[in-house]
């Protein structure tokens, strides 16, 4: 353990600070400042002797907290780097985009702030980076076993790093021009600059990992195709296909879903000439959508300079202490604060959108709300006399996804899809296509990083298996398994 009276001493989370309003948004770099070492130890010694950490439960990657709570506390980084990197392939990314479910679950947390596992995590991670610490882990030998992973997001990169680091050729191929899938192009950089991606791709090739950018599966190659060339084919090509909101309007120019803008927005910070781009310049601007992605889209929408932002949520407003029905350790529904939220804009709750309106020329000008009603069966339904307009020039719907894209899977691969709009997959990862495994969001539907990760160290260890009959690579997840409160 750490400081044996460290949660004793030390009462009150510690976190950096945010970078003042007024200058973050004149730019796309990280919003936090660089964290104090002093602090960073002071907290990780309010991990606590719990004797069962229920951290591990909240965690689907099955992270050793409170060892490397306890190494960061006596000052020894780089072990505590070896034992995160025991089970997180990709700390980095899960300190800055993760919930953190481990913190809701955090025992210190029945009667103090929880710990702060989320910051020490990423600190851990930072310190090897720059320390040099973070080396490839070439195999020894190779099996002489080729698997394709297609999708490089989260479960696709930990997929293709542990299938590497056991000796078989891996080739990932993405259809994106850059490597990265939506930690690329759907995350803002103002939530995770893109360097750490690079970084970690770098560590990766020369472990032998080879990348193939700019290669559509199903066009550029068929499923039949990579399938019959390789010995085994991850789908981890995520959860892309954005739920919609058919109502009068939703065909006028300035109505758009949120990934379309943050693709666009995400392309012209790396430096790309972005055509047409949908921009929130000058514009008032309407998010639908309560979540991290219409987050994304306010901090987006200040940074363009956007002359108004209104964020839309159909339900209740959250209550800001965990409530009653979401004891610990589960992970509480609570009202969050993100950054791009104290950058200014409006947030309504308990707001049904009604339609879209337009100007003479075909363009979106406003959008007809009304108070949301909750039915005796539980529907949510627009309450008749309460409808009002509020004016916007763009509308992003942020409403999460459906699924994967399925047509040309069902058509060359002949695997089937669940009611749920998933891939069909077995115990062990395996799809209805034999040698075919799916991993991440596509597997599983929506989730978190931390999911897709866990699932990615999961299939792998599953296609060893498949491939050499017996593995050695570890396996934290299996497909119905359900972290606490999630």
């Amino acid at each position: 353990m750490a400081d044996p009276k460290g949660f004793l001493k030390v009462t009150e989370r510690e976190l950096p600070a945010r970078r003042p309003v007024p200058v973050r948004i004149m730019d796309w770099k990280e919003v936090y400042e660089p964290g104090d070492t002093t602090v960073l130890r002071r907290q990780a010694g309010r991990c606590m002797d719990c004797g069962i950490p229920f951290c591990h439960q909240g965690c689907p990657l099955g992270n050793l907290i409170p060892e490397w709570n306890d190494l960061t506390w006596r000052g020894e980084g780089r072990s505590a780097s070896e034992r995160l990197h025991a089970t997180n392939n990709f700390p980095e990314f899960t300190g800055r985009l993760c919930p953190a479910p481990c913190e809701s679950a955090c025992v210190l947390g029945i009667n103090q702030p929880a710990v702060t596992i989320k910051q020490i995590e990423v600190s851990i991670a930072e310190e090897a980076f720059g320390n040099g610490w973070i080396e490839p882990e070439p195999p020894g030998r190779l099996t002489g076993k080729t698997v394709a992973v297609v999708g490089s997001g989260p479960a696709g990169l930990a997929a293709a790093q542990q299938l590497t680091r056991a000796g078989h050729t891996v080739a990932v191929f993405e259809r994106d021009d850059r490597i990265g899938g939506l930690l690329r192009y759907g995350i803002p950089d103002f939530k995770m600059e893109k360097h750490h991606i690079d970084a970690r791709l770098r560590q990766m090739q020369d472990e032998g990992t080879r990348f193939r950018a700019g290669v559509e599966i199903g066009k550029d190659i068929t499923w039949d195709d990579l399938r019959a060339r390789y010995d085994a084919v991850v789908v981890a090509t995520g959860s892309t296909v954005p739920r919609d909101l058919p109502l009068p309007g939703r065909d006028l120019a300035g109505v758009h879903f949120a990934m379309e803008y943050l693709v666009e927005s995400n392309h012209a910070t790396a430096g790309d000439q972005v055509p047409h781009q949908i921009t929130a310049e000058g514009k008032h601007v309407v998010v639908i959508g309560g979540g991290d992605t219409g987050a994304d889209c306010i901090g987006t929408a200040h940074r363009q300079g956007a002359l108004s932002v209104t964020n839309l949520a159909i339900g209740r407003q959250p209550p800001s202490d965990r409530p009653d029905h979401q004891p610990w350790p589960m992970a509480p529904t609570v009202f969050e604060v993100q950054s791009a939220h104290e950058e200014g804009g409006e947030r309504s709750y308990l707001a049904s959108t009604v339609e879209f309106l337009s100007n003479d020329v075909g363009e979106v000008r406003a959008l007809r709300v009304a108070e949301t009603e909750y039915t005796a069966d539980g529907r949510r339904v627009p309450k008749s006399g309460t409808e009002r307009e509020i004016p916007a020039d763009l509308i992003l719907i942020a409403m999460g996804f459906t699924g994967p894209e399925r047509e040309l899977v069902e058509e060359q691969l002949g695997a089937q899809f669940t009611a749920r709009g998933t891939l069909e997959r077995e115990s062990d990862y395996q799809t209805t296509a034999p040698g075919v495994f799916v991993a991440g969001d596509a597997g599983r539907g929506q989730s978190l990083i931390v999911w897709a990760i866990a699932e990615g160290r999961a299939v792998a260890a599953e296609v060893d298996r498949h491939l050499m009959g017996s593995t050695a690579l570890p396996a934290p997840v299996r497909p119905t398994d359900v972290a606490i409160g999630l």
